[in-house]
């Protein structure tokens, strides 16, 4: 019974080890200057100001009120945009 077990917890282990190690590779993060900048920080930002043109866009033709409750909605689209950013800019 015990003969059973036993390639099954070797199996376990190495599946466990490689999960852990997977884990070990570069961190993305680009150059600017000699210092490096995580992606996300990046994309965020960009989130920002994109969502800032929203803002201006829609203010400037009145149409301000689509945006209903703004706590909500530009925080929402921060993230958005922000992940638009990441699979535009750096995943692909």
């Amino acid at each position: 019974m015990s003969c059973g077990l036993r390639p099954q917890r070797h199996a376990w282990t190495i599946l466990m080890s490689c999960t852990l190690l997977a884990g070990c590779s570069d961190a993305p993060s680009v150059g600017v200057l000699g210092a490096y900048f995580p992606d996300w920080l990046f994309c965020i930002v960009g989130g920002v100001l994109l969502v800032a043109c929203v803002h201006v866009l829609l203010s400037r033709s009145g149409r301000h009120d689509w945006l209903a409750p703004p706590a909500i909605v530009y925080p929402a689209l921060t993230v958005l945009f922000s992940i638009a950013v990441w699979v535009v800019g750096f995943n692909l």
